[in-house]
């Protein structure tokens, strides 16, 4: 007989619990613990964006080259949140000035919750480019 058993029947002796009471707990004794996998933990709010660019250019160095930038996420996320302080005119300007650069992208359409969908999606995102040995990933950790 385990210790747990051996207490539970020792309360009921003592008159602390009832029968009934002794029954349930001797019950949820022999029901199985749960596992680590069947209760999925929350994955962790992503801390960093980060990018890596390794290349067999040397950069004018020495070596291959590599770039390994980590931005901090709440930068990222205090910038959005400030860009709805942007006055609308400013924001058409800023629109106006990123479509003849060839990047079609509406800051008015910029919300906190879009950082967030986009954090989730980059888990590991490799990025493909234009040229020969180089090597681009982009994740959130």
């Amino acid at each position: 007989m385990n210790e747990q058993r051996r207490q539970v029947l020792e309360m009921l002796a003592a008159g602390r619990i009832t029968a009934e009471e002794a029954d349930r707990l001797i019950a949820a004794l022999d029901q199985p613990a749960p596992t680590a996998t069947a209760t999925e933990q929350p994955k962790p709010k992503a801390k960093y964006l980060r990018v890596v660019v390794e290349s067999s250019d040397q950069f004018g160095g020495e070596g291959p080259g590599k770039v390994n930038i980590r931005v901090p996420m709440q930068l990222l996320r205090a910038g959005v949140r400030l860009a709805s302080l942007i006055p609308p005119q400013a924001l058409a300007h800023a629109n106006e000035a990123l479509r003849k650069q060839g990047i079609p992208f509406d800051l008015t359409q910029l919300r906190p919750q879009h950082i967030e969908e986009l954090v989730d999606q980059l888990d590991d995102l490799t990025v493909h480019v234009d040229q020969p040995d180089v090597k681009v990933r982009v994740f959130a950790e």
